[in-house]
């Protein structure tokens, strides 16, 4: 009997992929979002309106698992205290609303995205594990939060802190290569800065195995075990799509003037480990960037 996938959230780059990959093996899926419209005619849509903590219940008919993805796009707007609010509330907000529904129906297990942005913005060159303390900025507390409001989920229930994605559909790829393709792309600040990536397909799979896995429960990694620093990234990218790096880095004084408190995200690192992940039996098809960026043939 196929088993039923309910996720929040479906509409962003990591859950269309995550719905296209389900679909693929044989699982059925269910969005729950603001409204009821999708692009698949063979996915059922549901409402949920999270200030009034209403969920229209017949979504969680015959749902053996949830992935829960919704949040305010933390890179998307200017962090003004009203954006830093709807970032923070978007995921706290939706997460306890589902710690509420969810104990009344058969769902058997729960994935609440996280973030290593936990960490905080720049924990340096050592190696961080799920153990190490949460950071002090506002990404960390953010991740806090939204962490503890899924402590709250009566049911099974996996945090997946989730690195920089990879993916040509969109996000820090795009945005990185694109300088890259023009001769204008150069390494970020110091570019000594390590990122902790993972390929989208990678992701994906994870949710899946996470989901199937019965021990699989609390907080893991959702990173590729190979990080790399900004400027490894960048060399790495412009190899791919054969041009030259001529440019020098960008100071981070500019990135501060440009993106103000966001250039943290940017100029901070994380040297995050998968060796959990890859513990629990987890094995990922793209370990090193140059496999993911032939992959994705940017």
């Amino acid at each position: 009997m196929k088993k039923t996938i309910l996720i929040t959230g479906a509409s962003g780059l990591v859950g269309t992929h995550l719905t296209q990959l389900a679909l693929s093996k044989n699982y059925n899926v269910k969005w729950l979002g603001r409204s009821a419209t999708n692009t698949h005619t063979n996915v059922q849509s549901f409402v949920w309106d999270i200030e009034k903590e209403y969920i229209d219940e017949k979504c969680f008919e015959n749902v053996d698992f949830v992935v829960h993805l919704a949040g305010a796009g933390v890179a998307d707007k200017a962090w003004t205290n009203q954006r830093k609010k709807e970032i923070l509330e978007s995921r706290t907000k939706s997460t306890d609303l589902l710690a509420k529904y969810t104990p009344k129906t058969n769902v058997k297990k729960v994935i609440s995205a996280s973030a290593i942005g936990f960490y905080g913005l720049d924990t340096g060159n050592n190696w961080v594990d799920e153990s190490a303390k949460v950071g002090t900025d506002f990404l960390a507390e953010v991740t806090k939060y939204w962490e503890e409001s899924a402590n709250k989920i009566n049911i099974p229930t996996i945090k997946l802190r989730i690195g920089v994605v990879l993916s040509k559909k969109g996000g820090a790829l795009v945005k990185l290569a694109e300088p890259i393709k023009w001769c204008a792309g150069a390494a970020l600040g110091t570019g000594e800065q390590y990122i902790s990536w993972i390929h989208i397909d990678d992701l994906c799979e994870l949710f899946l195995f996470g989901l199937e896995n019965e021990n699989m429960i609390g907080v893991f990694n959702a990173v590729a075990p190979n990080p790399l620093t900004n400027l490894e990234i960048t060399k790495a990218i412009a190899k791919q799509i054969k041009k030259p790096l001529i440019l020098p880095n960008v100071p981070s004084f500019v990135l501060k003037i440009i993106l103000g408190e966001m250039a943290g995200i940017v100029l901070g690192g994380n040297k995050v480990s998968a060796k959990k992940t890859i513990e629990s039996g987890f094995k990922f098809q793209y370990e090193t960037i140059e496999k993911a960026l032939i992959n994705l043939n940017i």
